[in-house]
């Protein structure tokens, strides 16, 4: 399976609650694929599955893929810190027919490569379907390092890895020794560098609610080949990425941002808490001055025809 384009790990709506907002996700979903993302993943990190029971979780990537229909890529994710209810979700995806699965290392637990690697082979067997690593030590504690990748790499399935380490340096470890592995960023201020270095996605999280902006890099880079065009989009959308990736409320912006987009997305579960009205008017700011930056930049070809004719 080839990853290309942009992926958007969705959000679960909800309620004031926190029950789940079912048709507030489906609404979700439909605004994704009319906005043009390539795939949409269910049950990441973005999309608070830590928060979720088994039942819920089940229970929307069975949504999710009656709402998608086929018109996109569906994957399912399966992190978990017990074996067994990763191995369930797998069983769901398959049953299910999703495209390919999200695997982690399990969090807390901190096993050796050689311990991580059976687990993620383990999963691999309970679905068969293509999947897509993710590399996250923030937030499992461990990397995914070169005897993890050499025995998973025995398995046909595992062709593409989301690395969210933020290390630059596994980019290059990535691109140089495990072509056959791709490339898919996972870390949204280090997007220019990914494609750089032969990225053809990203996963983000932003274009649950900026996705033509995230698209407009996307296309810059990986179609194009116009670094010079991406340097300057992505300045633009520096001071985002900076709110999302270093503001430490990366859960809490994105569901925001979905609200000014007119999307009923709710308030985090716990232990996470709403933005307050300093950080919701700092995100607010931020948004409009970039979509206009964008927005010009992408206008540029058609300002310069026009002023040629």
């Amino acid at each position: 399976m080839k990853f290309e384009g942009i992926y958007t790990p969705v959000i679960t709506p909800h309620r004031e609650d926190g029950t789940i907002d079912r048709d507030a996700f489906a609404a979700m979903i439909e605004h994704l694929i009319n906005s043009g993302v390539h795939g949409i993943i269910n049950g990441g990190s973005t999309g608070e599955y830590y928060a979720q029971s088994m039942e819920e979780r089940i229970e929307m990537a069975t949504l999710a893929s009656e709402v998608i229909g086929g018109r996109v890529v569906l994957v399912i994710g399966t992190g978990a810190i017990r074996l067994p209810d990763s191995i369930t979700m797998a069983e769901t995806a398959a049953k299910i027919s999703a495209d390919a699965i999200l695997v982690g290392s399990p969090p807390y637990s901190v096993p050796t490569e050689g311990e991580n690697a059976l687990n993620a082979l383990a999963i691999d067997r309970a679905a068969d379907l293509p999947i897509m690593l993710y590399n996250y030590p923030g937030r499992m504690g461990i990397n995914m390092g070169e005897e993890f990748l050499d025995r998973v790499g025995r398995s046909r399935n595992f062709c593409a890895i989301k690395e969210s380490s933020g290390d630059i340096n596994r980019v290059h470890l990535l691109a140089r020794d495990y072509p056959h592995i791709q490339m898919s960023c996972g870390m949204d201020d280090q997007a220019l560098e990914f494609f750089a270095w032969g990225a053809r996605s990203w996963v983000c999280g932003g274009s649950n609610f900026l996705a033509a902006e995230h698209m407009a890099l996307w296309k810059a880079c990986a179609v194009e080949g116009n670094f010079d065009k991406g340097r300057r989009i992505m300045s633009a959308l520096m001071p985002l990425m900076r709110v999302l990736e270093q503001g430490g409320k990366f859960i809490q912006c994105i569901k925001h941002g979905c609200e000014m987009d007119g999307l009923r997305a709710g308030p985090p579960r716990p232990p996470l808490k709403a933005l307050n009205k300093d950080d919701k008017r700092q995100l607010e700011q931020v948004v409009r001055v970039l979509k206009r930056a964008v927005a010009a930049i992408d206008d540029e070809p058609t300002l310069k025809l026009r002023a040629a004719e």
